[in-house]
């Protein structure tokens, strides 16, 4: 079993920029996907960037496209998510997820980020 730790949230006014950073309990290169996703309340769940383990591949929810940038370091074994230019409705929990796909089989136990207007 593979534990993901969350860090990085917090309140930051809109436009402003935060970064979260994950650190999996095993080496991430081992991790085929790794990726992000967010719950607000009263929505579902959705994938917000997703990375390869490689790193050569990312993808993203198209509410955050060129705004988020989803991010690997092999040697800090960290992954992290770059979130400038924030709004209102990127208020969530955002969770790290990791697996053989996506969604992966491992969670974080969530970081809340939440943007004031």
């Amino acid at each position: 079993q593979v534990q993901l730790v969350e860090s990085g949230g917090g309140l930051v006014q809109g436009g402003g920029s935060l970064r979260l950073s994950c650190v999996p309990s095993a080496r991430i290169w081992r991790i085929r996907a790794m990726a992000w996703y967010r719950q607000a309340p009263g929505k579902e769940r959705e994938l917000v960037a997703g990375i390869t383990n490689d790193g050569g591949r990312t993808r993203y929810a198209d509410s955050v496209q060129g705004r988020f940038t989803i991010s690997r370091d092999i040697h800090k074994n960290t992954m992290y998510l770059q979130m400038n230019s924030l709004k209102p409705e990127d208020t969530a929990v955002y969770y790290c997820n990791g697996g053989s796909a996506l969604p992966g089989d491992y969670w974080g136990q969530g970081t809340q980020v939440t943007v004031s207007s």
